[in-house]
């Protein structure tokens, strides 16, 4: 049941039409779904109870309106963006069905987002993470030793990794068939030390959890496919246990993964294919990060450069002083 009352029974048909269409041609997650309704709803609502005018005669200039409202009430701007862009593809759609002569939102712009760059785990924090699951005498620990090390070493999405099934695993070939956004599929690989825990996992844990029947590779204590928030909670925990200050999600391994390629060596266009973008400036980010921790350890450097032969002329003129010598 879907929650539409405050809009017109013709924009709440038409809505419904979008969603319906989303579903069916766009494949979009219920979450994703969610988040278009309800854009459209606040939308929808404002039109009509601030500007008092039907959403569907919408122009920029009571548009620009209700963008300011959201900026006022404090509104996230990537928020803010995804509005803009759930009513211009909702107009859009509009149009194409022929439902609206031209849409009124064509030209409207999202505000300028921030570049936020992404955190990641340096390699000492990283290996303590997965070594924090140490209790590898059972199914659990083994489990979650496997799946820590394939999330950082593949570079997979939560939902990937709780979609994993056994079919799409390929231990001798060190590769991975996941389904990402959109439901595409791509490749990715994988190295010795994630093929270690998924071998040991495989034969001494997953036969011990699994029930008959069940194809995901990682399961919970009840032998059906572990869910995203056991999988937050799980990579929460080893964090804490590694004693890590830092706040550790799934994505986190993630970001890792793009920026110690990226670091290593590895060309964008490699990086991005690996992790399933479909633009080139997505993985760009990464490079900002690489570039940023540059910057970081130079300064540090210099820094403390600064600092060394600051403290050498202090001693000089100790010394100086001290034996009655004038100083250089």
């Amino acid at each position: 049941m879907h929650d539409n009352r405050g809009t017109n029974p013709a924009m709440q048909e038409l809505l419904e039409a979008y969603i319906r269409y989303l579903m069916a041609e766009k494949n979009l997650s219920p979450y994703t779904l969610r988040n278009y309704r309800s854009d459209l709803l606040d939308f929808a609502r404002y039109m009509e109870n601030a500007e008092g005018i039907d959403p569907l005669t919408v122009d920029r200039q009571s548009f620009r309106r209700y963008l300011a409202r959201l900026r006022d009430a404090g509104i996230a701007t990537a928020s803010v963006s995804r509005k803009v862009s759930s009513a211009r593809n909702f107009f859009r759609f509009l149009t194409r069905e022929g439902k609206l002569g031209a849409n009124p939102l064509a030209n409207v712009r999202a505000p300028k987002r921030e570049r936020r760059l992404p955190a990641i785990l340096n390699r000492e924090h990283l290996t303590a993470l997965i070594e924090a699951a140490d209790d590898v005498d059972t199914p659990q620990g083994l489990r979650n030793r496997a799946m820590l090390e394939l999330m950082y070493a593949a570079g997979v999405r939560l939902s990937e990794i709780v979609g994993l099934d056994m079919c799409q695993l390929d231990l001798k070939e060190l590769t991975l068939i996941v389904r990402g956004k959109g439901n595409k599929e791509r490749q990715v690989l994988f190295g010795a030390p994630a093929k270690l825990a998924l071998r040991h996992y495989l034969s001494q844990g997953r036969p011990k959890l699994t029930r008959p029947g069940e194809e995901a590779i990682f399961v919970n204590r009840d032998g059906s496919r572990l869910s995203g928030r056991s999988v937050e909670q799980i990579v929460r925990r080893h964090g804490l246990r590694a004693g890590l200050e830092q706040h550790v999600f799934p994505h986190l391994l993630r970001h890792s993964f793009a920026t110690h390629l990226l670091d290593g060596g590895a060309e964008l266009r490699v990086v991005q294919e690996l992790l399933g973008h479909t633009s080139a400036s997505t993985t760009q980010i990464y490079t900002h990060v690489t570039e940023e921790q540059a910057r970081r350890v130079y300064t540090q450097a210099f820094y403390n450069q600064v600092q060394l032969k600051s403290r050498k002329a202090q001693k000089k003129d100790t010394d100086g002083a001290g034996s009655g010598k004038p100083a250089d």
